[in-house]
């Protein structure tokens, strides 16, 4: 025990002191902003990886040592002391907001400084704060309420909580999938119904797959990148189909319908769905690993307030191990909107086309090490996409 809580001190201390080294370059930053380079998309996309990396290794340490640190047990005695039903939010709310304005400097250089000295992004330092101080707000009001949830379950099932936790999964899951588009990105971006020319094309390629009542919205992403994107986000009557402005304003209308048709598979072949059922097993499986506590078997130790920061640490350690089979599944859904869209819009050349547009104007590399796929990749890679597209407009035309 000592060992553990001397190697949890150690970590607390190298994570304290990366924080305090991205405070001072964040400070030299905002004095004296770092001249915009060249758009390297070679080595953008190592930096990437490798913030990418550091950034998971670091999460993974912090989370297990989080239950050893002194001010986790002297906010876990002081949450103690209030009501059963509210010890879990009084312990849980003061350590997210604690890691989230830590972390201010980390996410300044590694985000913000990073994206617009590669000319990434157009936003204010001023306008980035704004936003981060939302997020920190929202998202320590969503673990205050996680946190009851899961001292009530804990609480009142016993040890049978992991089979009660699993139970509640997937209609928080598919509640989330409900407020995240009507009541949290409305706080950081404005969407509005797209109009004109390019609706009617768009709304008659849905209405050909009974989806022409389908949102299909523009969201104003250039106020935080100029990349461009679009995504389908939401469940029954709150599915909606959005495309950045960043996207609308430098694409074709051929290059944004295959997009739209791409985004459109995901909502036809109902992949958020899929993606909640994967998420579900996910967490049941984590919640399980984390049911062989020591301190589950301990009516006391098991209502302690810090108790939900060690089911934390080995929910984060059972999600890392099982993270590749997840984006395989993503990754997969990814290939099928490209097939549907292919299909749709009868035309590979539109996504070649797109999808070459997407990689000179995200700063996209054509293919990530294979490591990286696995780990941490989402998308297929853009040159397996396009020679996909590529092979499909060979066949085409033999045809």
């Amino acid at each position: 025990m000592k060992q553990r809580r001397l190697a949890a001190l150690l970590v607390g201390a190298a994570g304290l002191g990366y924080v305090l080294w991205r405070a001072a370059q964040s400070r030299n930053e905002l004095r004296s902003p770092t001249p915009r380079g060249e758009r390297d998309v070679v080595r953008y996309a190592r930096e990437r990886r490798t913030l990418a990396v550091v950034g998971t290794l670091r999460s993974l340490a912090q989370s297990w040592a989080l239950p050893e640190n002194p001010i986790a047990d002297l906010l876990d005695r002081f949450a103690a002391k209030a009501p059963p039903w509210l010890a879990p939010a009084a312990f849980a709310a003061p350590i997210t907001a604690i890691g989230a304005i830590l972390e201010l400097p980390v996410d300044f250089i590694e985000g913000y400084a990073t994206e617009r000295r590669y000319g990434l992004t157009e936003q204010s330092p001023q306008a980035w704060l704004t936003e981060q101080v939302k997020g920190v707000a929202l998202a320590t009001t969503l673990s205050a309420i996680l946190a009851t949830i899961g001292g009530a379950v804990i609480r009142r099932t016993g040890r049978s909580w992991p089979l009660v936790g699993a139970a509640l999964a997937f209609p928080l899951l598919a509640l989330g999938n409900i407020v995240v588009p009507l009541y949290v990105l409305p706080l950081f971006n404005r969407f509005e119904p797209i109009e004109g020319a390019i609706e009617q094309r768009l709304r008659q390629l849905a209405a050909r797959y009974g989806c022409g009542d389908a949102e299909i919205l523009k969201m104003n992403m250039s106020a935080q990148t100029t990349k461009a994107n679009a995504f389908v986000i939401g469940i029954g009557g709150t599915h909606r189909i959005v495309i950045g402005d960043t996207l609308l304003e430098n694409f074709t209308p051929e290059e944004i319908e295959f997009v739209v048709a791409h985004e459109l598979g995901h909502y036809v072949e109902h992949d958020t769905y899929r993606l909640m059922a994967a998420a579900e097993a996910l967490v049941a499986v984590a919640l399980f690993f984390a049911a062989s506590l020591p301190e589950n078997r301990d009516v006391a130790s098991r209502e302690r307030p810090i108790f939900l920061a060690r089911i934390s640490a080995r929910v984060a350690l059972a999600s890392a191990a099982l993270r590749p089979l997840v984006l395989k599944l993503t990754r997969d859904r990814e290939r099928a909107a490209d097939r549907f869209a292919v299909a749709a819009t009868g035309a590979p050349a539109w996504g070649i086309a797109a999808f070459e547009r997407l990689a000179a104007q995200n700063l996209a590399e054509p293919e990530s090490p294979r490591w990286f796929e696995i780990l941490f990749a989402s998308h297929p890679s853009l040159r397996e996409r396009i020679d996909t597209l590529r092979h499909a407009l060979e066949e085409r035309a033999a045809t």
